[in-house]
């Protein structure tokens, strides 16, 4: 795996070496590229810093949406990271509450309990951690 700076490490989120891993790769990237490209153009630069790190990935993964048992269509992650997190890119001047609630969708139909929102629209690297609180919670009580 990539070179983790310590501060984006806590020791109390899951999967916290990875996701600092993931950043990590998104800052090497906002740092070359800088701001005001399209998405893809940083989907991109991001798959290569992520081969580069040795981190296990899929992209535009395609999940069915279900309303009322019926399937109504499909949704795509950017990436999805080691089969654990789900990573949602943007390159906007400014995330706002769609952006949050898009991952928090993804994290629901993917069943996956962390996400990560990076914005490379902005003079700085913009990132946000979100956990499904829902997944953990029937976990929990499966296990009990």
């Amino acid at each position: 795996m990539g070179q983790v700076h310590k501060s984006r490490i806590n020791e109390r989120y899951k999967h916290s070496e990875l996701t600092g891993s993931v950043i990590g790769c998104a800052m090497k990237v906002h740092t070359q590229l800088g701001c005001g490209y399209p998405e893809v153009i940083y989907q991109r630069a991001l798959a290569r810093e992520l081969e580069k790190c040795n981190i296990e990935y899929v992209r535009e993964v395609e999940m069915p949406i279900y309303y009322d048992g019926l399937e109504i269509g499909y949704r795509r992650a950017d990436f999805i990271i080691d089969r654990k997190i789900v990573i949602e890119l943007k390159a906007v001047g400014e995330i706002n509450n769609a952006h949050f609630n898009q991952v928090l969708n993804y994290l629901k139909a993917y069943k996956k309990e962390i996400g990560l929102l990076i914005n490379f629209g902005e003079e700085s690297l913009k990132f946000r951690r979100f956990i499904n609180k829902r997944n953990v919670n029937q976990r929990n009580k499966r296990n009990q």
